[in-house]
């Protein structure tokens, strides 16, 4: 069982609903506005990059899009990346192992294809508060589109107070500002 650092409450949900950036549904037009590197959450996303020519610098993926097993179609069509790592963490929650792996492939120059065994639907924010200012993370906004969050400043404290919002434990800051 994954050791858990942060978990979304019930009460919180609704204030992680909304996008916290633009929605695109053309890849292309995506990529002409995305900053260095690209951090990718979501299967179908990083399959949409990765037939775009654009390898994610780090892809996070479950195997899964709106609860539902992916088809192989999208599974065969994700990156070859320099290296894969394989972490649990449970719906709902960050598990230290998910973040740690995180922030190490956000800080690693080869391209990192993140497997996680459980859900990465809430991998986007630590993402956000771990990639340098100038990157882009991308996720899926499921039955709209791509969300594209050009990193800088501003969008780290946002997401900071955002993550506020979780139960977390002192290790996942501490993972976060290492």
């Amino acid at each position: 069982m994954p050791r858990t650092v942060a978990r979304l409450p019930k009460s919180a949900r609704a204030e992680f609903k909304e996008p916290l950036g633009r929605i695109y549904t053309d890849t292309q037009a995506l990529l002409a506005d995305a900053g260095s590197p690209v951090i990718a959450v979501g299967d179908v996303v990083t399959y949409h990059l990765e037939r775009a020519g654009a390898t994610p610098h780090v892809s996070v993926v479950d195997g899964r899009t709106e609860r539902e097993a992916v088809d192989e179609e999208i599974v065969e069509g994700l990156p070859d990346a320099d290296t894969d790592v394989h972490v649990a963490s449970d719906p709902g929650t960050l598990s230290h192992e998910l973040v740690e792996a995180l922030v190490d492939a956000i800080g690693r120059t080869e391209t990192t294809l993140l497997v996680v065994d459980g859900e990465e639907d809430l991998a986007s924010l630590p993402a956000v508060v771990a990639a340098p200012v100038g990157a882009s993370v991308v996720y899926g906004q499921p039955g709209e589109g791509m969300v594209l969050v050009n990193v800088d400043s501003e969008r780290k404290e946002q997401v900071r107070e955002l993550l506020g919002l979780l139960e977390t434990e002192d290790a996942f800051w501490r993972l976060l500002d290492s």
